[in-house]
């Protein structure tokens, strides 16, 4: 890349979202700095590649001209993302009133006392739909960071489900004891329960026999003292 006079080229080097079967564009802009009408020609060492619009033209003082490169439709992409594809643009200073049907070949050739300049960009790839960045653990079992933005923001969303997810089996395994211990109340109580109408049954049951019992035995009792002392009376007679 050298020093160019006439024309100011932005950027300094092409670079291609590289998506396999599908076409690629970058733009670059050709200033003029100089105070002459200049010409300019985009080449390529790859011409079948690329399509360039518009390849040639006449820039006025001071203005800017907007090209456009379109890479064709890759069907593998290259071994560590390398391109060896360059560009080259000339420029030459022209009188006025030439236009763009005006320029032949000749136009930028180099000759005696004419200037021709050239400026030399390289193709970079740039990877289309880049690969998310795998986040670090701080320590075994920790939950990874939040992932930081552009504009300095946290993105928690991930980092937040995965603590909710591990405080929930601590959550439940607290919880464990206290539930059993629930489960321990309530079967006691319903047993207590349970157990209090037999209580009350076999209490009336006890109550009923003594009442139906009760009553023939003093009968048997008093009769037996009756008869006694009738024995006992008749004996002291005789």
């Amino acid at each position: 890349m050298g020093a160019n006079e006439l024309l100011n080229i932005q950027p300094t080097e092409l670079k291609f979202p590289l998506e396999l079967r599908k076409q690629s564009s970058c733009s670059m802009q050709l200033t003029n700095k100089s105070n002459q009408h200049v010409a300019f020609k985009v080449k390529t060492t790859s011409p079948k590649k690329y399509c360039v619009r518009p390849n040639t033209g006449v820039i006025s003082p001071g203005t800017t001209c907007d090209v456009t490169v379109t890479m064709q439709a890759q069907k593998e992409a290259p071994h560590d993302m390398q391109c060896r594809d360059k560009f080259l643009v000339q420029s030459v200073v022209v009188p006025d009133g030439v236009t763009t049907k005006d320029l032949t070949p000749e136009t930028f050739n180099k000759e005696e006392g004419k200037v021709v300049e050239e400026f030399k960009l390289r193709v970079v790839y740039i990877y289309a739909n880049p690969p998310s960045p795998v986040p670090e653990e701080s320590e075994e079992g920790s939950p990874p960071r939040a992932n930081m933005h552009e504009n300095g923001y946290q993105d928690t969303t991930l980092a937040s489900a995965v603590t909710s997810s591990l405080k929930e089996p601590k959550e439940k395994s607290s919880e464990q004891p206290m539930i059993s211990k629930l489960s321990l109340d309530s079967d006691s109580s319903l047993q207590r329960n349970q157990r209090r109408p037999q209580a009350l049954d076999l209490q009336k049951q006890e109550l009923s026999q003594r009442q139906s019992g009760g009553f023939p035995l003093l009968l048997v009792v008093v009769m037996v003292g009756v008869i006694g002392i009738l024995i006992g009376y008749l004996l002291k007679k005789t």
